[in-house]
């Protein structure tokens, strides 16, 4: 009888002391997680994670917004206050330690330098001159390309007399001519800063050398033409009777003000084939100081006869009014000699 009290009190005491025993571990391996919020599809994961004895792991304030992967690899802990924006997966290193308050904005999911706009390098001169195989025409003005003719309905592809001066941009100062008038010596254009031409301007030359064209740089300074290596290359030309046809490729020079403002200009002058050179320009069309890079400018020639009344017109007029009065005085004598009579 006293054996099983006794067994009975040992029973009793052993389960209080496992019931104490469990709640202790349970107590003392505490994980918290509060304030934990995924977003629309956003994934957390906490692999391996183990906390023993008197552990605790916290994970406070951590958001992942839309789209966003939080990945917390073995033994891996992690600080509150972490924001990843929506589309950006943030992935803890292995040693699974991530500072707080720390932010990645929506889509940037690369780093990379900024990209830097790069000038197109000048034109490697070469001055060989290719057949042309078909005619310039007005193809692309206003649109693709800036025109200047003189007349301004000026169109190179038909036949007729009249200048016609094209230019596209390339890229940076690099642009496409094109260039057709009728010359028995040269056709040029030139490229002015100013309004004022021949102080050292660029001049392109396309010359008629026994009906083959002859191109030639050059640099227009006080009525005359002085040769210059250029930096132009594809060039191509053809001759018809007296019309001369070419296209280039330059890389033209940078203004002070803006980097593609010119006059542009049109001129014939004699060419020496012998001799190889170019007598004095004369002007068939000047504009003001325009932007080549802008195909939609209308292009206005300066040079343009005004509508005035010329010199030998109003000397007409003089004459005959001069012609009436010594009429109208002849009559007046003739009738005052018949009263007299």
């Amino acid at each position: 009888m006293d054996n099983r009290l006794v067994l009975a009190v040992l029973f009793v005491m052993l389960s209080w002391v496992s019931v104490g025993t469990d709640a202790q571990t349970t107590a003392a391996n505490t994980m918290t997680t509060a304030n934990m919020t995924t977003g629309s599809g956003g994934t957390m994961t906490t692999a391996n994670m183990t906390t023993g004895s008197g552990g605790t792991m916290t994970t406070a304030n951590m958001t992942t917004g839309s789209g966003g992967t939080m990945t917390t690899p073995s033994n891996g802990t992690m600080a509150p206050a972490v924001t990843t924006a929506p589309g950006n997966n943030t992935t803890t290193p292995s040693n699974g330690t991530m500072a707080p308050a720390m932010t990645t904005a929506a889509g940037n999911n690369t780093t990379g330098a900024p990209t830097v706009a790069t000038t197109a390098p000048p034109i490697v001169p070469n001055t060989t001159v290719e057949t042309l195989q078909t005619n310039i025409s007005r193809a692309g003005c206003g649109t693709e390309q800036l025109c200047a003719g003189e007349p301004s309905s000026c169109d190179p592809s038909t036949d007729g007399s009249c200048f016609f001066l094209a230019a596209k941009r390339q890229n940076g100062q690099n642009f496409e001519f094109a260039l057709a008038g009728e010359s028995d010596g040269y056709l040029a254009a030139t490229l002015s800063t100013d309004s004022t031409l021949g102080g050292n301007d660029t001049t392109y030359v396309c010359a008629n050398n026994n009906s083959v064209v002859q191109f030639f740089g050059a640099l227009l300074n006080n009525g005359k033409l002085v040769l210059k290596e250029l930096n132009v290359n594809s060039v191509k030309g053809k001759i018809t009777r007296k019309k001369i046809q070419c296209t280039f490729t330059a890389t033209v020079p940078t203004p002070v003000t803006r980097s593609t403002s010119f006059a542009v200009a049109i001129s014939t002058g004699p060419y020496n084939s012998t001799s190889g050179s170019l007598g004095s320009p004369n002007t068939k069309l000047q504009s003001p100081v325009l932007n080549l890079a802008s195909p939609n400018t209308t292009v206005t020639n300066q040079l343009s006869p005004n509508t005035t009344t010329s010199p030998n017109t109003t000397t007409s007029h003089g004459i005959t009014f001069q012609q009436s009065l010594t009429q109208a005085l002849l009559i007046s004598a003739g009738m005052l000699s018949l009263t007299m009579l």
